[in-house]
């Protein structure tokens, strides 16, 4: 199947009826039929953020007594201990963009002895590294290449999604408080992870008001990337979700027809590709299913001890329940690492990573 352009990836995201179902057995391109995911802890170091969207549940402003301004490392490695109990092999670290530009931020950061949000995060993940079983997930945000470069040595894998690649929606709710989501910044992080060669998570969010053009341009330009530098490993289609108490709480969420379209579309940018294609499982309760026979192969992170901290009204499935979902649908549900088995090699990760994974497997 040759590569598609924006006119064919456009037709299947306006397809109807019989063409739906063309398309869905388009995406069939399974050499097994396997549907992986990774049991990971999920742990926010810190709820501020200097972005404020307006689908976002995450953030808390600093005055809230219940923000978490910034978790310790004994607090942290505390979760991380407890997580290995429960077989986890990811610690999917998350956290606010830029959250050491708060004054309150930084004088936590003194007082634990760093000078910077990349600082700490560093030293959590070699402390995760040098003290448990599970591998560093990093996903804080917009990253320089020199900081970068220094979060490669202490984690298996990172993540950015790019959700949309128009600038347009700078000016909607969703972005306009966000200068962190401007696209051009987000691409180059992208691009700079490419160049470092760290593994890499990315994805498309659906439902904030961008055009059909605009998720046609995301899914080409992430293409476009994975071309050049070949280190993502997986594109995530997320559907906004609304919560109680967001901006956007009372804006509508993609209908079910739009997110089928727009998983077949791309499974079928990557299909020549070794790329997975995630659709979270936890926003998709009762239609999870049909993903997988739309070409999806990865239910994410999926954890037994932690909520989704980003969409806090969706907890995820239990693995029995997934494992059920998956098999009923024709498939297999197999557990994998944070970083997929293809970049698993002295060209993507360091020697203590390596032996890492080594003495997990």
């Amino acid at each position: 199947m040759p590569k598609l352009n924006k006119k064919d990836i456009l037709q299947i995201l306006n397809s109807t009826r019989h063409d739906i179902v063309k398309y869905m057995s388009q995406t069939e391109n399974k050499e097994n039929n396997l549907i992986t995911y990774s049991k990971n802890i999920f742990i926010p170091i810190t709820e501020i953020c200097r972005n404020d969207c307006g689908y976002c549940n995450f953030k808390k402003d600093s005055t809230n007594p219940e923000a978490i301004i910034l978790k310790s490392k004994t607090e942290i490695l505390e979760s991380l201990k407890k997580a290995e109990e429960y077989g986890c092999k990811e610690a999917m670290f998350a956290f606010g963009e830029d959250a050491d530009e708060e004054e309150i931020v930084q004088l936590k950061l003194k007082e634990y002895g760093y000078e910077t949000m990349t600082d700490y995060v560093v030293d959590i993940c070699q402390m995760t590294l040098d003290e448990t079983t599970l591998l560093p997930h990093t996903n804080g945000g917009n990253y320089s290449y020199e900081d970068l470069k220094r979060l490669k040595e202490v984690n298996a894998s990172m993540g950015l999604m790019l959700e949309n690649s128009s600038k347009r929606l700078m000016d909607l709710p969703a972005h306009k408080k966000s200068p962190g989501k401007n696209p051009e910044l987000r691409i180059e992080t992208i691009e700079n992870a490419g160049k470092l060669k760290i593994p890499y998570t990315t994805g498309i969010l659906i439902g904030i008001g961008e055009t059909k053009e605009e998720i046609a341009d995301s899914l080409l330009k992430i293409r476009e990337i994975y071309d050049k530098y070949g280190h993502i490993q997986e594109v995530i289609i997320q559907n906004f979700t609304p919560i109680p108490g967001i901006e956007m709480e009372n804006f509508p969420e993609p209908n079910f027809l739009d997110m089928i379209r727009t998983v077949i579309a791309g499974c079928l940018v990557f299909k020549d590709t070794d790329v997975s294609i995630q659709v979270p499982p936890n926003l998709n309760k009762d239609t999870a299913q049909i993903f997988l026979l739309c070409g999806a192969d990865d239910w994410g992170g999926v954890s037994p001890v932690s909520p989704d901290f980003v969409n806090i009204t969706s907890p995820w499935p239990g693995i029995d329940e997934l494992e059920n979902l998956t098999k009923d649908a024709g498939f297999e549900l197999v557990e994998r690492l944070c970083v997929y088995e293809k970049y698993i090699n002295d060209i993507w990760l360091n020697e203590k990573i390596l032996n890492k994974i080594s003495n997990l497997s």
